[in-house]
């Protein structure tokens, strides 16, 4: 079986590295550092020139995911970028104070979406029941969701994970991120037969990440088995 890799990168070097380590798709954003924000225009515009399927972050802010009416405004602003440059989907969540998915803010993104291919981000982390929210994300339409099981990484969120696939029964892809890397993909993966791993694939050069192509190399080839 072999798990394809996406990519999350938040510059032009994160994209060369990404067409020369073969990822087979791209999480594009701005501020990885934050956990990755909505991507700058002349990002997204280099980007839809590679030949590897992208999907964008939409994600207006920094710190937590409730989001206003304003933000509901430039967030389907966001998409109709996406959109226009032609990607293959967009990346976005949402949730409540009271710990909850935001299912009628999400509706309405959704609904604005309609075309393009939908993952969730990990706002389902910081959900009270992650693997209840799964038929949460399924209903609203969501195709993907990106989750570490609510945990810090991936593998600490493993049994979690492997709940939440268990759950979504083929419905929506669950897609496992956070620290995952070339020593521990092959686990991940193999723990629930997962079709989709992520990772920034990120090395440090003088302190400095960046996005490094031998790392998606290795993750490819550790989890093609």
């Amino acid at each position: 079986m072999e798990t394809k890799l996406e990519v999350c990168i938040d510059n032009l070097a994160g994209l060369e590295a990404c067409i020369k380590g073969n990822a087979d798709r791209i999480e594009l954003c701005s501020s990885l550092i934050h956990g990755g924000l909505t991507p700058e225009v002349n990002l997204m515009k280099h980007a839809s020139h590679a030949e590897i399927p992208v999907r964008v972050m939409v994600r207006p802010k920094s710190g937590n995911f409730h989001y206003s009416s304003l933000d509901l405004r430039q967030m389907k602003n966001d998409i109709d970028m996406a959109r226009s440059f032609g990607f293959e989907g967009v990346v976005f969540g949402a949730t409540l104070v009271n710990g909850e998915i935001d299912q009628d803010f999400l509706e309405k993104l959704v609904k604005h979406a309609l075309g393009l291919k939908k993952t969730l981000h990990r706002a389902i982390d910081t959900v009270t029941d992650p693997v209840a929210a799964v038929d949460i994300a399924t209903n609203l339409g969501f195709d993907c969701i990106l989750s570490s099981g609510g945990f810090k990484t991936a593998d600490q969120g493993l049994l979690v994970l492997n709940d939440m696939h268990r759950r979504a029964l083929g419905k929506i892809e669950i897609m496992p991120g956070s620290g995952v890397n070339p020593k521990n993909a092959h686990k991940i993966a193999k723990s629930s037969n997962f079709n989709w791993l992520h990772s920034s694939c990120s090395s440090l050069l003088e302190n400095s990440p960046f996005t490094d192509a031998n790392k998606i190399i290795s993750i490819k080839n550790e989890t093609n088995y």
